[in-house]
């Protein structure tokens, strides 16, 4: 395996697949605004500092990686807040925006000259951006920014396709993690199947709404 870029990688889903990748012999750059004891003790490369939501930010990282030939980009950094009809904050639901919907796009665009032809962009979304499974309302700002980068990512999957490079929208499941208050399945089990759907992820099928557990196609 070549090089595997990874954001939002100091904790959670990020966090354990730099060390599942990392096992699986790839050289594995962890992307965090702060790293953490656990992402320090794995060994891989960590790029800190990194605000993926400021484009400075972003244009520095891709400095750093200047030279570096991508295999795989994974978009994993998000947010996540709970409002509800009654409790809107709309500076929040403009940091969702911002961080899970626009950030992949910039990020991916900023390191786009590394991707070598072959490889795979990858974005943490959610089922939650579904539209036709949205079956209890609420999390306006998550769920509209998970339904933006659904967007952003069958259109980078029809122009990244010339290029040789496909891309999948995994949906990891309720992991058990700091964002979802330890609710969910265990995230090696979530992981282990997040790298599954990218294995199984080609030019033939890219831009597909994986279910990251079960490898279904989930509804847009």
């Amino acid at each position: 395996m070549g090089s595997i870029v990874v954001t939002g990688a100091n904790r959670g889903i990020g966090l354990e697949l730099c060390k599942q990748l990392k096992a699986r012999g790839a050289d594995v750059i962890a992307v965090c605004r702060k790293s953490s004891p656990a992402l320090d003790a794995l060994g891989v490369r960590v790029e800190a500092g990194v605000d993926v939501a400021d484009a400075g930010s972003i244009g520095e990282l891709a400095k750093r990686l200047a030279g570096v030939e991508i295999d795989t980009l994974i978009n994993n950094a998000g947010i996540l807040r709970g409002e509800n009809l009654d409790t809107l904050d709309f500076a929040g639901v403009m940091q969702q925006l911002e961080v899970n919907a626009i950030a992949p796009l910039r990020v991916t665009a900023a390191l786009l000259p590394q991707l070598r032809k072959g490889g795979k962009v990858v974005i943490t979304t959610s089922r939650m951006g579904s539209i036709a499974d949205n079956g209890s309302g609420g999390y306006y700002g998550y769920r509209m920014s998970k339904a933006a980068v659904n967007a952003a990512g069958v259109s980078l999957a029809r122009d990244l396709a010339p290029r040789g490079i496909a891309l999948a929208l995994i949906h990891p499941g309720m992991v058990a993690t700091e964002m979802t208050g330890g609710h969910g399945i265990p995230v090696e089990e979530s992981v282990r199947g997040y790298l599954a759907r990218i294995d199984e992820t080609t030019l033939e099928n890219t831009g597909r709404f994986w279910h990251a557990t079960t490898g279904e196609t989930l509804p847009w």
